[in-house]
C-alpha cells in the first residue's frame, strides 16, 4: 500500500512538472504577440500594440490631430520646420483610416529637445504613457529581429517580417517588401506604405504603397543644421534602411510604450 502511494505521489509531481515546462514554452512562444487596443490617443482613436523583445511598440500608424493635451496640429498645405503640420498619405482623406497621418518633425517633437537616449523620453505627439522612439530604440527593435532567425528570409532580409501584408507596390526581387506580401508581417509590426510628403517641388506627396517612413526622436548635426533620423521600408528592398532628413518632410509616427 505504501509502495503505491509513493507511486501515485511520484505521478503527480511529475504531471505537474510536465505541465508547469508546457506553461512555461507556452510563454516563451507567445513572447513576441500583437495587443489588441492597448492604447487610446486623445482624439479617441485606439492602436493595437506589438510586443518584440523588452520593447512594445504601436502596430498602426498613429492618425491623432492632437496633442494628449488637447492642443490641435494644423492641416498642413505647405512645408515648415517651425509650425507642426500633419498631411493626410497622398493628399487623400481617405487613407487617414489604414495609414494613418503622416506629420513634420515639428508636429512629433512639439516642444521637446531631440534625444539619443534609450528611452528617448520625449512624449510628443504621443498619448499619455508612450514616446517618440530615438534612433537607438529603432536600433534595438532591429536588432531583436535580426536575432531570431524565424523572422529572417534567406538568413538575412527582415524587412518583410516587419512590413505590412497589404497595400505594397509588387516587386520580383527575391525577399523584398514587395514580394509575395502575404508572407509578410512575421512581427506583427505591420509596417504599411505611406509614403511620405515631401514639397522639394510643388505639394509633393511620394512614394504611396512603395516606402514606409518613420521619424525618429534623435538628431545629428551637419554643415550648420540638425537633421533628425528616419528608419524605413522600401517595396524592392529587404531590409530596414535609415538616414537623416530635411525636418519640413512629412513622416508616418510609430508611438513606444514608456
Amino acid at each position: 500500500m505504501k509502495k503505491i502511494l509513493i507511486f501515485g505521489m511520484i505521478m503527480v509531481i511529475s504531471v505537474a512538472m510536465l505541465m508547469t515546462s508546457c506553461k512555461k514554452d507556452k510563454v516563451k512562444k507567445d513572447e513576441d504577440k500583437v495587443l489588441t487596443d492597448a492604447v487610446t490617443d486623445i482624439d479617441g482613436n485606439s492602436y493595437d500594440a506589438v510586443k518584440l523583445g523588452n520593447q512594445v511598440w504601436m502596430a498602426e500608424n498613429l492618425r491623432t490631430m492632437h496633442y494628449s493635451d488637447g492642443t490641435s496640429i494644423a492641416k498642413g498645405s505647405e512645408k515648415s520646420v517651425t509650425t507642426a503640420y500633419w498631411y493626410y498619405p497622398n493628399n487623400n482623406s481617405a487613407n487617414k483610416s489604414t495609414y494613418g497621418l503622416l506629420y513634420n518633425w515639428k508636429a512629433v517633437m512639439g516642444n521637446a529637445s531631440s534625444s539619443s537616449s534609450n528611452p528617448s523620453r520625449v512624449q510628443g505627439i504621443c498619448p499619455r504613457g508612450w514616446h517618440v522612439p530615438s534612433d537607438a530604440e529603432w536600433t534595438q527593435l532591429t536588432g531583436y529581429v535580426y536575432s531570431q532567425s524565424q523572422y529572417w528570409c534567406d538568413n538575412y532580409g527582415i524587412a518583410k517580417a516587419l512590413a505590412s501584408k497589404t497595400g505594397w507596390k509588387s516587386s520580383s526581387v527575391k525577399c523584398a517588401v514587395g514580394n509575395d506580401p502575404s508572407a509578410n508581417n512575421a512581427t506583427g509590426f505591420s509596417a504599411l506604405p505611406a509614403g511620405s510628403y515631401d514639397d522639394d517641388y510643388e505639394n509633393d506627396y511620394s512614394d504611396f504603397g512603395r516606402c514606409a517612413v518613420f521619424w525618429s526622436a534623435t538628431t545629428e548635426y551637419v554643415e550648420g543644421d540638425y537633421y533628425p533620423y528616419y528608419r524605413n521600408l522600401y517595396y524592392e528592398l529587404d531590409n530596414v534602411d535609415g538616414a537623416i532628413s530635411d525636418k519640413y518632410r512629412g513622416f508616418s509616427v510609430r508611438c513606444v510604450r514608456d
